[in-house]
């Protein structure tokens, strides 16, 4: 059966679509207004070999909050969603990451029990949105990253441990992070031939 899923979430500051395969070839289709958000959707997807297409909108005369943090939640629950019962899966997975100078590792639980260890220190805390009307935003606010995660990780049942261990560039620390994750989730989601349509888990399910 395929793992696949369709969410749509529209609210008064975003609207944001996501398509997930978890079982993809890492293709990726964006529509995304920040420009290095959607360097890292892509990077998600190839490194967890998810297809996945994504079409947001946003308040970015705001700032860019609320988009990132949406679309991460919206993400998240096609993940929950495409896994179904979780039978079969891995249930855990980690990845060690290196980016050149960063290095990034990710932890994850398929669990149902939603929690999110961030750990990161960026350059610049902050950099400024881009102004309403701009199709696509060249600059990023990092601090979006963790909320991205946070959304990520409590609508899709997820415990994520992620942290940043080293780096220069922001760039490369945040890439790596998110390859880190995306392979940890990778893994964690594989379907286990040892394990058949058995629950990983003592209790006899994961919710």
């Amino acid at each position: 059966m395929a793992r696949i899923a369709e969410l749509n979430r529209a609210t008064g500051e975003t609207d944001v679509t996501v398509k997930l395969n978890i079982d993809g070839t890492g293709a990726a289709k964006l529509d995304y207004p920040i420009g290095f958000m959607a360097h890292m959707l892509n990077a998600f997807a190839r490194h967890g070999l998810f297809d996945l297409e994504v079409r947001a909108r946003g308040d970015l005369e705001t700032d860019q909050h609320h988009l990132v943090e949406d679309t991460g939640i919206v993400l998240g629950k096609c993940f929950a969603q495409a896994l179904g019962g979780k039978r079969g899966i891995r249930r855990i997975g980690s990845c060690l990451l290196p980016m050149d100078e960063a290095l990034a590792r990710a932890a994850v639980d398929i669990s149902g029990r939603p929690y999110l260890f961030f750990e990161a220190a960026f350059s610049i805390p902050l950099v400024s949105a881009g102004v309403g009307g701009v199709s696509v935003v060249s600059s990023f606010q990092v601090d979006t990253v963790e909320d991205f995660w946070r959304g990520f990780a409590f609508s899709g049942g997820i415990t994520m441990h992620l942290e940043i261990l080293r780096g220069r560039s922001d760039h490369h620390k945040i890439e790596a992070l998110f390859k880190a994750a995306a392979r940890a989730l990778r893994d964690a989601a594989e379907l286990d031939p040892r394990s058949a349509d058995t629950i990983p888990s003592t209790k006899g399910v994961l919710v």
